[in-house]
């Protein structure tokens, strides 16, 4: 039984690491469906430690899953014997396996964050050529592909946004817009709004 609660101890421990792992880029999704987007930045100073976290992450589950599968001793066994019952739901590898996938879903959450933020679809309008207006933006605060999908999708809310382009990589905004219909402090505005920072822009 020993066993079994550590390998549990384990798990849960796992669980942490993998939501710390990932709190960076959960917490723009969480920000935008609580309607306070100005938090969305609130962790990204845990981004440099990320890869330490997944590979802490893995570390302890592989450790679980060693616990979980391997042979047992003879005094186990016996201990196995006295005790009356089967196991519990939370000492069986049914349940390592949940937590298991739980943090492989938390670590791969940027890549998929893109489906909670919703493309506004726009009418296809003619813009005069001497209209269109590309700037580049300076964005601070940015640390996954989350986050540039939170700014893009506040961004192509405005009126006049033909195509907007965030790199949390390269820290910055391209966006292209008909200056006849929504004007660069509108954009900033937006960008700001999400909780990330622009720090300059650029024609």
């Amino acid at each position: 039984m020993e066993t079994g609660k550590t390998s549990n101890k384990v798990a849960y421990a796992g669980i942490l690491t993998a939501i710390a792992a990932s709190i960076c880029c959960i917490t723009p999704v969480l920000a935008l469906i609580a309607g306070t987007s100005g938090i969305a930045s609130t962790f990204s100073w845990v981004e440099p430690f990320r890869p330490y976290l997944i590979g802490l992450t893995v570390l302890v589950l592989a450790f679980a899953w060693y616990q979980k599968l391997k042979p047992k001793t003879q005094h186990e066994i016996d201990c196995a014997c006295e005790d009356e019952g089967k196991p519990s739901f939370l000492q069986s590898k049914k349940f390592l396996l949940v937590v298991t996938l739980f943090a492989a879903l938390m670590l791969a959450f940027p890549y998929y964050s893109g489906i909670f933020y919703a493309q506004p679809s726009k009418d296809i309008v003619y813009v005069q050529q001497e209209s269109i207006v590309e700037k580049t933006f300076t964005v601070e605060g940015m640390t996954c592909t989350g986050c540039e999908n939170h700014v893009e999708s506040e961004v192509n809310k405005l009126d006049g946004i033909l195509s907007v382009k965030a790199s949390y990589e390269e820290g910055s905004t391209i966006v292209k817009y008909d200056s006849t219909k929504v004007t660069e402090e509108l954009i900033i505005k937006a960008i700001n709004g999400t909780g990330y920072k622009v720090t300059e822009n650029n024609g």
